[in-house]
């Protein structure tokens, strides 16, 4: 998750068409830090890390909601959209068909918790569907998932290509020179998830990805997010970019992140 993390940190100064579409920009600024991605990754993260391996969908689907509403609340101001703040609030949370890319920046802990692709599916699924559940968003993280399993199990790029343009029907054609130039803030899936994978696909190293993320503009914090969470499959995060993401985390937030490496390294 620490990709996922680092992204979302690293490209939080550049939201709402911030950046200046370079990839010369400082990675670590007195404005970085980390936003509603960095918490509902970490809610998801517990969620799955405190379930039984053989809980049924039903309890997978009320863990989410608790560990989201419960993180949500404690940091009600990292800067979620109106209808997530809605439903962290609402006396009866339920999926409200929203197709943005919460759903899919959040999941990057299903890619490594689960060791086979059906299963990372399905918990991607269950993660996006209690608040996402437009077909949009529930592919958007079932997408990013699958490109997070396979990236950190040995497929190379083109393989990482072939399978989301086969399984999920992105264009995945566009370079990001061609993206770069008319991109603008949007949140929706669609137009976030692809320039994401796409920016994983021509980065040369886990600093790279990041630097041309951030350099497509847009919801940057967000394409950063989930473009980092890939790039850490298959490239690791080197050890200096890590402590600067533990450094940049409270104590609480820092726990789940421990615990999820603990889980990894057992």
């Amino acid at each position: 998750m620490y990709g996922a993390i680092l992204g979302d940190i690293i490209g939080s100064p550049y939201e709402f068409d911030m950046g200046s579409k370079t990839k010369d920009f400082p990675l670590f600024s007195p404005k970085s830090g980390f936003t509603d991605d960095t918490v509902m990754t970490l809610a998801v993260a517990e969620a799955f890390l405190e379930l039984p391996r053989d809980a049924e969908d039903g309890d997978i689907r009320r863990a989410l909601i608790q560990s989201m509403r419960r993180w949500g609340q404690r940091f009600p101001h990292a800067g979620y959209g109106a209808m997530f703040r809605g439903w962290l609030k609402s006396d009866r949370p339920g999926p409200f068909g929203s197709c943005g890319n919460g759903s899919a920046m959040r999941v990057s802990s299903v890619g490594w918790l689960f060791d086979d692709l059906r299963t990372v599916r399905r918990m991607a699924r269950l993660s996006a569907e209690v608040t996402h559940n437009h077909p949009e968003g529930i592919k958007g993280a079932e997408a990013v998932a699958t490109a997070i399993f396979l990236a950190r199990t040995g497929s190379s790029k083109a393989e990482i290509r072939a399978h989301i343009e086969r399984k999920f029907h992105y264009c995945l054609s566009r370079t990001c020179d061609e993206i770069r130039p008319g991109y603008h803030h949007v949140e929706t899936c669609q137009e976030t998830v692809p320039e994401a994978i796409t920016a994983f696909l021509e980065g040369e190293s886990f600093e790279d990805v990041i630097r041309t993320a951030v350099s497509l503009g847009g919801d940057c914090d967000t394409l950063t997010c989930i473009a980092g969470s890939i790039a850490e499959g298959f490239y690791g995060v080197p050890e200096a970019l890590r402590q600067q993401c533990r450094s940049r985390l409270p104590g609480e937030l820092l726990e789940i992140l421990t615990r999820f490496e603990e889980r990894l390294q057992a």
